[in-house]
């Protein structure tokens, strides 16, 4: 029987790697994940009391293609507390997370054949999705030079080169951990607006950046701060953030849509809840789509969602962002010892994305030979680069602490072996 040629794309490489390690356990080895972008506390506690309150008292009907209205409410009141942007929750589309965002966005936005920039490195899911619809997908090299992030003049090259319909942008992005400044994103925002091709602003690790601590203490969770410059190294880690990064919500009315997800700093991975802002030329296509394709978000976690802009939820969000610190910390002052001289800036998520090269093995074997020799999982950079990825890893620290230093203790001890 016929099979799509839309559905020829590759597989997503860390489920490869995850599925491996799980094995590993499952037989009894003693395997530490840090292949995974996925925070290791889970949802909090007044997320779960909201939901255990909602199963056994609540109604699980089908809510609005767009999301339960407080909800949607409670997402706009987020952005005009962080980041002093005004949003009409009527442009608030609650999606199946931050997945299924991307997949409405890109088919609500973009035609067959319709050309679209992404950074390499990079999220692999992005050029899949859109390659699976029947898009073009125009890659962008972004290294050091750039602080692996795309500019204003390489869109403009690629414009020129064949046109462009829309760019996808991610700040902090995956797997670098860099950050877009807000005048750089002001600026790309002009641009798209000028020749008419649509932003789409992947926000998801919004929430987990590093920084400078302000004066009278700790970070204020009801306003966003601007992340500490970085200029061709790591920033350092002394404190957090509460948004840091800026946002493209500002420029909505410009055609952009932004992306975000319950799921990275609010720890609610396996809930399957993201949202999009949308423009208003964007929202009844989604709302049409998203009826036909979904009919609705899960309604378990789309009303329980709400406790998570609650003050419980905000600081149980902090908290786990303090434990990526500390992890951050931890591996930049263990860089030395693992001998990683070339590494993304780790501005904001919690990822390091490193050089292993270095070493002699590509990285798919390197990360082969780490789990089976030393029980450490890790992502080989070709997930995120098909061009010079297989020079890089990268390593998740979004779980504990302890977890972290066991891993490194076992990555150098390892190297020294190789």
């Amino acid at each position: 029987m016929k099979v799509s040629r839309r559905s020829h794309v590759p597989p997503f490489a860390v489920m490869e790697v995850l599925a491996a390690a799980n094995a590993r356990r499952a037989a009894g080895e003693s395997v530490l994940n840090l292949c995974a972008g996925e925070p290791s506390t889970g949802a909090s506690d007044v997320v779960r009391d909201k939901a255990i309150e909602i199963l056994t008292s609540g109604s699980l009907g089908y809510t609005e293609a767009l999301g339960a209205p407080p909800l949607r409410a409670a997402i706009a009141g987020h952005y005009a507390r962080w980041y002093g942007v005004d949003v009409d929750p009527a442009r608030v589309a609650v999606t199946t997370g931050s997945s299924g965002g991307f997949m409405l966005a890109f088919l609500a936005a973009f035609d067959v054949g319709d050309r679209v920039a992404l950074a390499r490195p990079g999220y692999p899911a992005y050029k899949n999705i859109l390659a699976s619809l029947g898009c073009e997908v125009v890659e962008l090299a972004c290294g050091p030079e750039t602080r692996y992030q795309p500019t204003v003049a390489q869109l403009q090259e690629a414009y020129y080169a064949g046109g462009l319909d829309g760019v996808v942008v991610a700040s902090p992005a995956n797997p670098t951990g860099t950050m877009i400044a807000a005048d750089e994103l002001a600026a790309l925002a002009a641009w798209c607006t000028e020749f008419d091709v649509r932003l789409i602003s992947d926000e998801i690790y919004h929430g987990i950046t590093y920084g400078a601590v302000p004066d009278g203490g700790g970070p204020d969770l009801g306003s966003p701060r601007t992340p500490v410059p970085v200029s061709g190294g790591v920033a350092p880690a002394e404190t957090v953030g509460s948004a840091g990064a800026a946002t493209a919500a500002q420029f909505l009315d410009g055609g952009a849509v932004v992306v975000n997800s319950f799921s990275k700093y609010w720890a609610m991975t396996g809930w399957r809840l993201g949202w999009l802002l949308l423009p208003e030329d964007l929202v009844t296509p989604v709302d049409a789509l998203a009826s036909n394709v979904a009919l609705c978000p899960p309604a378990l976690a789309q009303h329980a969602g709400v406790a998570a802009f609650s003050a419980e939820g905000y600081a149980a969000a902090h908290e786990n962002v303090t434990r990526y610190a500390q992890s951050r910390a931890l591996l930049l002052d263990r860089l030395p010892e693992l001998g990683w001289t070339q590494v993304a800036p780790a501005d904001g998520a919690f990822y390091l994305y490193a050089d292993i090269s270095a070493s002699g093995l590509d990285s798919v074997t390197w990360c082969e030979r780490l789990l089976a020799e030393a029980g450490v999982a890790l992502t080989p950079g070709t997930d995120f680069d098909g061009v010079a990825g297989r020079d890089w890893v990268r390593l998740s620290f979004a779980s504990s602490v302890d977890v972290v230093r066991e891993a490194v203790d076992r990555i150098v001890d390892w190297q020294r072996r190789l």
